[in-house]
């Protein structure tokens, strides 16, 4: 049975678009200047009524639902890869299907949003795979798609299977989850063992582990790091969950600290020129990535 057939049309899409959640995020994190083109960060996230009830809810739901028997239901469901096969552009196409009529900084489609990340990652002189990273972090989005619930798919992750930190947004949320009152769960190291490392730890369900694990055959370690933990706030913001890592986590956290700021202050108004670009955005993704890939 589809998740979205056991909520409401209010529980399945609880923000106003995806893009609410990192709203908040940049209210929580703002961060450098550097990477903001055309306006001060100030600017960003300019709405009328700052105060959106709407992250709240969304993460309500979030927490409630994430367990670590939800999270093993969906990664059983779709890490089968079995819905579609597409090539990258196609996939592109698919996933402007989420246009977002309502964020305030950009009325581009989420290519160009993706682009937007990509072109700041390049023009900082990174390395060519960074610079793919940055276009394919958020194709994972698709789960939308699909069906699942916005909380399913956007959202600050966490390890599921262990005691969740107050590090975590609205940590208040979590009384209403079934894990949170569970003799194992509920625990420090719950299902794990200490300094276990990332690898080995269930992370909640969303677009960061669905697209890190369409890509883990594809790219180099950093940037399946950044892939699969660009999300992750708790840890790489606030520092939680330091009993879990394994020295490798700790070297590999410098990555996504250097991957985050292009995700959240690239988006700018001026549209990349495409058919500038699409010689190099071809010839780089035939360097690392299939024909087609599974969804």
């Amino acid at each position: 049975m589809a998740t979205s057939g056991k909520f409401s049309e209010k529980e399945i899409n609880p923000l106003g678009s995806l893009d609410e959640w990192e709203d908040d995020v940049l209210q929580r994190y703002p961060d450098p200047d550097t990477i903001v083109k055309d306006k001060s960060k100030e600017e960003y996230r300019n709405y009328d009524d700052p105060a959106r009830d709407t992250v709240k809810e969304f993460y309500r739901l979030n927490h409630t639902h994430q367990t670590y028997s939800f999270v093993q239901e969906k990664r059983k469901e779709f890490l089968q890869f079995n819905r579609k096969e597409m090539s990258v552009w196609d996939a592109f196409n698919f996933l402007n299907q989420l246009v977002d009529d309502s964020d305030p900084d950009t009325d581009l489609d989420q290519f160009q949003h993706l682009l937007q990340a990509s072109e700041a990652i390049r023009a900082d002189g990174h390395p060519d795979w960074m610079v793919l990273t940055g276009l394919m972090h958020d194709m994972g989005k698709v789960l939308c798609l699909f069906g699942e619930p916005q909380w399913a798919v956007v959202g600050d992750t966490f390890p599921v299977g262990c005691a969740y930190s107050d590090k975590v947004v609205y940590p208040e949320f979590f009384k209403n989850n079934t894990d949170y009152t569970d003799p194992v769960f509920s625990t420090k190291l719950g299902v794990y063992t200490q300094n276990c490392g990332l690898r080995s730890v269930n992370m909640s369900w969303g677009h960061d582990e669905y697209v890190y694990q369409m890509l883990k055959d594809y790219l180099p370690e950093p940037g399946l790091y950044m892939l699969r933990y660009h999300s992750f706030y708790a840890w790489h913001r606030e520092g939680a969950y330091d009993h879990l890592l394994d020295d490798h986590d700790r070297e590999m956290l410098k990555w996504v600290k250097l991957f985050n700021p292009y995700d959240l202050y690239s988006k700018n108004p001026t549209p990349p020129d495409w058919k500038q670009l699409r010689p190099y955005y071809e010839d780089l993704i035939a360097k690392y990535l299939p024909s087609t890939i599974r969804f």
